[in-house]
């Protein structure tokens, strides 16, 4: 089973849904212990579904500004979590001279998801979901004593 690392930054493209949703649902559960963050390639702009699909967990996203990489004020992470394919490349980049751990979780881009605002929600809900269930598997001790 892995160390707890005391710092983990989730990247996604434009850290808009994806990386947030994680940053947010890992501080939730372990931020008493953890440093958590989250940056993206590139600057998007906030997501309401993103912020409806937390909201119903209880976690509030109100207060979040979109990042890039260039704008964390500490790069100082023991483990990255890529969930996007730029993002893991970037990431790849950016700590090839540093001891930090990169790990790639594959994840849904549900802003490419069309219908109703129902049908996008859940596409929201899902990946909400999928980011919650990975960070149980990934962190089960942890989780299971602290959070």
């Amino acid at each position: 089973m892995a160390r707890l690392p005391g710092a983990v930054l989730f990247a996604c493209s434009e850290n808009a849904i994806r990386s947030p949703m994680a940053a947010a649902l890992l501080d939730h559960l372990l931020g008493h212990r953890i440093y958590v963050d989250s940056a993206g390639v590139r600057a998007g702009e906030r997501d309401p579904f993103t912020t409806a699909a937390m909201d119903e967990l209880g976690i509030d996203l109100g207060r979040h500004r979109t990042k890039t990489f260039d704008d964390l004020e500490d790069g100082s992470f023991d483990l990255v979590v890529t969930l996007s394919p730029e993002a893991h490349h970037a990431a790849m980049e950016l700590t090839r001279t540093m001891a930090c751990d990169v790990e790639y979780w594959p994840t849904f881009d549900p802003s490419i998801q069309e219908g109703s605002r129902e049908e996008r929600l859940t596409a929201y809900r899902q990946v909400r979901d999928d980011l919650m269930a990975r960070i149980r598997r990934r962190f089960p001790q942890e989780v299971r004593s602290g959070g």
